[in-house]
């Protein structure tokens, strides 16, 4: 399991990632080969960023009492 104080420098880090290769293929100068590769790490990277928010939910249904989640 992941270090747990390492999570949110994770989830920025893959976020900035996120938005690095959207400004790069929105520039319209990749290649083909280079768009396609940048498209399956976006995937992947949000992929990452759910799991990560999925575990946080989780986390803080865990913490809040009577599992008020639903009224957030």
């Amino acid at each position: 399991m992941p270090d747990q104080q390492d999570t949110p420098q994770n989830f920025e880090k893959s976020l900035q990632q996120l938005e690095n290769i959207i400004k790069s293929m929105e520039s319209g100068k990749l290649s083909l080969e280079d768009s396609l590769q940048n498209y399956e790490n976006g995937i992947k990277l949000i992929r990452d960023c759910q799991t990560t928010l999925e575990q946080a939910q989780q986390r803080i249904k865990i913490l809040q009492p009577n599992n008020q989640l639903d009224d957030m």
